[in-house]
């Protein structure tokens, strides 16, 4: 199974592809935008994401105010946060034409048609469904109907409304669809994160997988590699204490960077079922013990545990030959520190 956007495939023969979420990070500045897209490439990041709505377009006025102690958006107005975390539809351009100078890929989650069409007048190269837009089935078909590869997470959603998803984009001809694991808290704590769904939801899908991690750190995500995932998503910003709507669980550069590294290490990792001595290996072979001679032992001399010892290197019999060998005669007159063989017995 591969994934494929633009001229970059995505799957278990490749590398993990490490996509970089803007967000709201950019504090409403263009410059820092431009900045986030810097570092992320310079991070090793292989694309940039985008969210593109306005406050308008996903809420409105009045509509619900926070509630939640636990939430770091407690006590805004969904419009007011909304508002605030909004990327500029006029950036779009800009951003994105920089990222490809940038050798990073661009692209966009859109949150309803309109934002669809625009970023189709800018050849957005990929789409995103997040996950509370995971059950807008009229925004997956058209985003489906436009031809380009469609990224969905999968966070609050039964198994059925994910199957609901992706029949979607396969009964509008999207067959170049990947599904990630998502758990929409945030951030997440590691027990609510369940990777071991990530198998399965390959197995359940016949497709290419990943994590939209929000999790601190990055150790849910290298696990995640281990699983299976081809694609891990991942909030950025280039300093928390910068403070931005997502700052809290976003990575840092240095943490980006070292996301890249070790994710890439995972995969390496994985390998494939494989027992024996690899080549690798082979000089580490004489390493092993052998049986020697722990005494001088003269020609007829009994072998015993007293004249014997398993110890390395390996030059000698194999420790199996132990039993066999106690209890018999000697040969000839060897030495302490002579290992054992056949010939000697």
């Amino acid at each position: 199974m591969e994934f494929k956007i633009g001229n970059t495939l995505i799957g278990n023969a490749h590398k993990p592809f490490i996509i970089a979420e803007m967000s709201g990070n950019h504090n409403q500045s263009i410059d820092r935008a431009l900045r986030i897209v810097d570092a992320a490439a310079s991070c090793g990041a292989d694309a940039i994401k985008l969210q593109t709505y306005t406050a308008d377009t996903i809420t409105m006025k009045g509509a619900y105010t926070i509630n939640d102690p636990n939430s770091l958006w407690n006590g805004k107005e969904l419009h007011d946060l909304y508002k605030e975390a909004y990327t500029p539809w006029e950036w779009h351009k800009e951003i994105f034409e920089h990222a490809k100078r940038k050798g990073i890929l661009a692209f966009s989650s859109p949150f309803d048609e309109t934002a669809v069409d625009f970023l189709e007048s800018l050849d957005c190269p990929a789409y995103k469904i997040a996950s509370f837009e995971n059950t807008h089935l009229p925004l997956i078909k058209k985003v489906a109907q436009t031809g380009k590869p469609v990224i969905v997470s999968t966070g609050v959603s039964s198994i059925a409304e994910i199957d609901e998803a992706v029949q979607t984009l396969k009964l509008n001809s999207c067959t170049n669809f990947a599904l990630l694991k998502c758990t929409s808290t945030y951030p997440a704590s590691p027990e609510n994160t369940n990777l071991l769904t990530i198998p399965h939801l390959r197995s359940l899908h016949k497709c290419i997988v990943g994590l939209s991690d929000h999790t601190m750190g990055i150790g849910a995500s290298v696990a995640a590699v281990a699983l299976g995932a081809s694609i891990i998503e991942k909030h950025f910003t280039l300093n928390r204490a910068d403070g931005g709507v997502d700052s809290a669980f976003s990575l840092e550069p240095d943490e980006l960077k070292a996301l890249v590294i070790e994710t890439e290490r995972a995969h390496l990792a994985l390998g494939e079922v494989k027992y024996g001595v690899q080549t690798s290996e082979e000089k580490s072979r004489f390493f092993k013990r052998s049986i020697y001679a722990s005494e001088d032992i003269a020609p007829g001399e009994i072998f015993s545990e007293k004249n014997l010892k398993i110890i390395r290197p390996g030059d000698g019999l194999a420790p199996k030959y132990w039993d066999l060998i106690i209890g018999h005669k000697c040969s000839k007159a060897i030495k302490k520190g002579t290992p054992i063989t056949f010939e000697l017995i």
